[in-house]
């Protein structure tokens, strides 16, 4: 397959703002990135919301309604919102933006798991804001809950009542199984956009065998019914959205997952990081798929239907 995908995580709820003074943070500062991302070539943008007060991942309609109609206006790449929002949020506050919104497409993780952020804690040594390293330490009994019930509420309450597609988020092999089993109740149609998530304490690991377990995995269970992507967390970004556009696959890069641009350097922007997997996929052949063309080979309603 020669048109690839390119998706950037903007800003996420995983990093906090002690980490980088270059993760988005404010309405401008989010929807600037999210442009430029655009600009440099990314097809499809993946966006939370935070709080400008103090940077903590929000859910509030207003603080999403700040930047993506200014988003929208200014690019013509897709909008994906996160279902996910933090593990903190309840599943009603994560999906109010949403429900408000109706973007093109929402991420959907696709099973409870544990989702370890405290390693990270040990690494920063001066903090912004006093909500940081407690919301990192804590993470070692943080749950994120995802059970069917909840995917199906998501499902019924984004896909059927407002025609979003998904990213479905799979954090391990269970993950493609549970997406079969919903598939198989008619609740989810081909094709199916599948995200192999790698590198998070909790999830399957950012190892290339792994990516080759979950492709074959996903092949077994969806046959060509489904475009997988990859994304890594952490400092196997790029090597492993690499292996995946060498084999046929999509990616996703941004500060959502990886604060870096290469070793020991902070990336300065999202767009830097949507330039370097470009050039990387071009490199290999592969040509990056316009917005156009990434609403086609996904079968999203089109920007016109939704609500901002």
């Amino acid at each position: 397959m020669d048109k690839i995908i390119i998706t950037c995580a903007v800003t996420g709820s995983i990093h906090t703002p002690s980490m980088s003074p270059h993760l988005p943070i404010t309405a401008d500062e989010i929807a600037e990135q999210s442009i430029d991302a655009a600009e440099a070539g990314a097809s499809i943008l993946h966006l939370h919301a935070r709080d400008p007060a103090d940077g903590r991942p929000s859910a509030s309609p207003d603080h999403f309604m700040g930047f993506l109609p200014r988003i929208k206006q200014r690019s013509d790449a897709v909008i994906n919102l996160t279902t996910g929002g933090s593990a903190l949020m309840s599943l009603d506050e994560r999906l109010a933006a949403p429900m408000l919104t109706e973007p093109e497409m929402c991420s959907l993780n696709m099973g409870t798991m544990n989702f370890a952020l405290y390693p990270a804690a040990d690494r920063i040594s001066e903090w912004k804001h006093d909500w940081e390293k407690p919301f990192l330490e804590n993470s070692d009994e943080l749950i994120f809950r995802n059970t069917p019930r909840d995917i199906a509420h998501v499902l019924t309450e984004m896909g059927e009542k407002r025609g979003a597609r998904f990213e479905f988020e799979c954090y391990d092999v269970g993950h493609l199984y549970m997406l079969r089993h919903f598939a198989d109740r008619g609740m989810v149609q081909a094709p199916f956009f599948i995200q192999f998530v790698f590198g998070v304490l909790g999830g399957i690991g950012a190892d290339p065998d792994n990516l080759f377990h979950m492709k074959r995995m996903a092949d077994k269970l969806f046959g060509d019914d489904y475009r997988f992507s990859v994304l890594a967390a952490g400092r196997q970004q790029m090597p492993m959205a690499t292996i995946a556009a060498a084999m046929g696959g999509h990616v996703r890069v941004g500060l959502e997952d990886n604060l870096m641009i290469e070793r020991g350097v902070l990336a300065r922007s999202n767009a830097e990081q949507v330039a370097r997997i470009r050039g990387i996929v071009e490199g290999l052949g592969r040509t990056v798929a316009t917005p156009a063309e990434a609403r086609d080979m996904l079968g999203l309603k089109g920007a016109d239907r939704t609500a901002f």
